[in-house]
Parts: structure tokens; sequence; C-alpha cells
């Protein structure tokens, strides 16, 4: 696969997780990590994979509920949620991460590990983590000088 359809494969799934449903409503679509690598989301897209051995553990219920409530903090960040509830499957990105059970991983637009975490975390907890980021806080310096 060229470099040009990755980064149309991106775009599109950055626009299912950014194009808005109504005028007040953000259409909350995770994107299962299937044939996708992380490096596909490198420099344009903050990765945050949620893992669990089955779609029906409670914590990634609880997790993913945690996401769709707020997910319109997570968009102005450029976050692309990713699940990968399926072990027997071993995408790149599970094979890449090796969690064990249910783990919450934020990865940065530069392709570095912020937070892992075994229990779920509410959005505001994830946005303070983002916003403390390197290329987040250059990102709010940038938007405070209208760049």
């Amino acid at each position: 696969m060229g470099k040009g359809e990755n980064m149309f494969r991106l775009f599109a799934l950055i626009l299912l997780v950014a194009l808005p449903a109504h005028a007040d409503d953000e259409i909350f679509t995770p994107i299962p990590a299937g044939d996708h690598q992380l490096e596909d989301f490198l420099w344009t897209a903050r990765p945050l994979v949620v893992f669990a051995d089955s779609p029906n553990d409670p914590r990634f219920i609880q997790q993913m509920e945690f996401l769709a409530d707020q997910s319109k903090d997570l968009i102005t960040r450029d976050v692309v949620v990713i699940t990968d509830t399926m072990p027997d499957d071993a995408s790149a990105i599970r094979e890449d991460l090796r969690p064990r059970g249910f783990m919450l991983v934020l990865i940065g637009k530069d392709g570095a590990i912020y937070l892992r975490k075994a229990t779920p975390w509410r959005v505001r907890e994830l946005t303070r983590s983002i916003d403390k980021m390197p290329i987040r806080q250059q990102e709010m310096d940038d938007m405070r000088a209208g760049l």
C-alpha cells in the first residue's frame, strides 16, 4: 500500500470520527484495530487504544461509555479511538503494545506512549494528560496566536 493510499485511509478514518451528525451532535465511531498500524496515525492523530479480551468485559463497556459521553473533547484534540477486543486475531497494534486483558493506551502524534492504564479513565483525566503533551502545548500556543 502506497503512502498516498495510507494518507487517504487515515483521512477517511478521521472524518468518520470527526464529522457532525447534526449541528449539535458529534459522531463517536471507534475504529477496530483490524488492519491498522500505529504508524498510520503518526503526526496526524493521537491514537487512544482500548484493549479487552472480550467486548463484554465490563471495564471495556464502561470505558466506551466514558468516551462516548464526552467525545467532542477528544475530537478537538485529534484523538482517534481504536478498539481491539479480539486477542486471538492478533492485530498489528496488539502485537506492538502487548496488552494483558483490559488496557487503555494513549499515544501521542509523535508515536510515543504517554499513558498505559489497566482501569477505565474518564475523558477529563485523558484530556488533562493530552494537554500536557509537548505537541498539544504547541497546538494550543498556535491557536492562541491565531495560526
